[in-house]
């Protein structure tokens, strides 16, 4: 989400940017699909498939609900199915700092960030830019790409402190046309949040780099001068195994259209054993697709859901489409849960949010807005098996203009983690009660309709 994004949506239109329209996603029929999930050494045998499963899951049932869902994956995504690995839930931003700092210490090659926010955070005492200037002058290949917009309000200095250092550099679709390198694309803006180190370890999620977590009122980096710090809720991930090395892809291709400086890859690709027996898929979605892969991915999740559907959104503003399968989804059973934020960021988002409450509340969904804190997660746990983590939000600008990465996980360890971590945001929140709800004010009904007017840009 472009946090109050009005101005960029007043230059997008003044420049004449066309509104993309949301892709309509037929659904996914995994009937007859042949289960492959792929190893360190290449595909795996049904009889390997089928120990991997039990293995990751924890509860007799678990087993059947994961084979439905990883053959739905499969039929929907375009990368492969990934086991092997091993991944760990990080909750917000000073637990994803210090698994961030600590692995960017044990540096020995390359470390490639990949931020829509990209500023010099502190953790426990060391800055980032003391950091990565140090692992540079180790010998160390340090390599950064960054949002223009995003990072916009980024010191210039800390740029230039980074490419003194030898830190290779490149800015995302810079805002000032000049600086182009590739056709000027202003709306089109790179949301992903990625860490990798030495091509074994990876972060991913919705934590940026920003020095206090909270944007300012033109949805950049940092907040208002003099402002008071709000705590921010996010979640991120921590992968090792062979699912790196398609984080490292996206980084390189990513690099590599944004005319980067040629890169050393030869060390960034090692044979990674065996860490763990979480299975991943990894989803870099791109404005050019012709249907987002998390887009399609997430929509066949909740559509095929069994037993339940926690989603933590910190800017819900869904499609027709994402309405229909959480609404249908109650309405045959399943426990359908929403969590949003009281406080945000980007008011707009809220208002559309609340637009919709009346007509997800009446087909069962039962929705939770937080208090005292800035949401920002972005994460999705479905029948405590198949969960996603990423930058992806729950709205139009994810799909239509924003190049994201998201983490599929098959398995009952993070199903398991997400769903303790929903249930304790869950508690700290209002449950909104449907006629309580019918009886706001006008003057909440007109914000929605505002809100309601920019919905397809935000």
């Amino acid at each position: 989400m472009l946090t109050k994004n009005g101005i960029l949506i007043a230059l997008c239109l003044v420049l004449g940017a066309g509104c993309t329209s949301v892709p309509h996603v037929a659904p996914a029929n995994a009937s007859g699909t042949k289960l492959q999930i792929v190893g360190t050494r290449g595909p795996l045998s049904a009889q390997q498939g089928k120990a991997i499963l039990l293995r990751i899951s924890t509860e007799p049932g678990d087993a059947g609900m994961l084979q439905r869902h990883l053959a739905i994956e499969q039929e929907v995504a375009e990368t492969p199915l990934l086991a092997s690995n091993h991944t760990k839930v990080l909750r917000d931003g000073p637990q994803t700092f210090r698994a961030m700092f600590a692995a960017i210490k044990s540096a020995s090659a390359s470390i490639n960030l990949e931020y829509f926010i990209f500023e010099d955070v502190d953790s426990d005492g060391t800055s980032l830019g003391d950091l990565l200037v140090a692992k540079r002058q180790a010998g160390v290949a340090v390599n950064v790409i960054y949002d223009s917009y995003g990072s916009s309000s980024t010191p210039t200095a800390f740029f230039d402190r980074l490419k003194q250092a030898g830190v290779a550099l490149v800015s995302f679709n810079p805002v000032n046309p000049l600086d182009a390198k590739i056709g000027y694309s202003l709306n089109d803006r790179d949301h992903r949040k990625i860490l990798i180190v030495d091509g074994t370890t990876a972060i991913v999620g919705g934590v940026n780099l920003s020095t206090d977590y909270q944007s300012n009122p033109l949805g950049k980096s940092g907040g208002p001068k003099g402002s008071a710090g709000e705590h921010w809720r996010d979640t991120d991930l921590q992968i090792e195994g062979p699912a790196v090395a398609q984080l490292q892809t996206l980084f390189l291709d990513h690099w590599k259209t944004q005319k980067g400086p040629a890169l050393d890859e030869s060390g960034m690709f090692p044979t990674i054993p065996a860490a763990g027996i979480a299975v991943t898929r990894v989803l870099g979605s791109t404005p050019g697709e012709t249907i987002p892969q998390y887009y399609v991915t997430l929509l066949s999740a909740i559509q095929n859901a069994e037993e339940s559907v926690l989603v933590s959104a910190a800017y819900f503003v869904p499609t027709d489409q994402e309405m229909d399968a959480l609404m249908d989804a109650a309405r045959r059973g399943i426990d359908v849960r929403l969590l949003t934020p009281d406080q945000s960021d980007s008011g707009l988002s809220i208002g559309v949010a609340h637009s919709h409450y009346t007509d997800l509340l009446a087909a069962g969904v039962k929705i939770f807005e937080t208090h005292g804190i800035v949401l920002h997660t972005k994460t999705v746990v479905i029948d405590g098996v198949w969960s996603v983590i990423g930058s992806s939000n729950f709205d139009h600008r994810s799909i239509i203009f924003n190049d994201e990465v998201d983490v599929v996980v098959l398995g009952s360890d993070t199903g398991q983690d997400l769903e303790a971590m929903f249930r304790e945001d869950q508690n700290g929140s209002t449950a909104i009660d449907i006629a309580t709800w019918k009886s706001r004010s006008l003057t909440d009904r007109l914000k929605e309709v505002y809100a309601v007017a920019w919905e397809k840009w935000l």
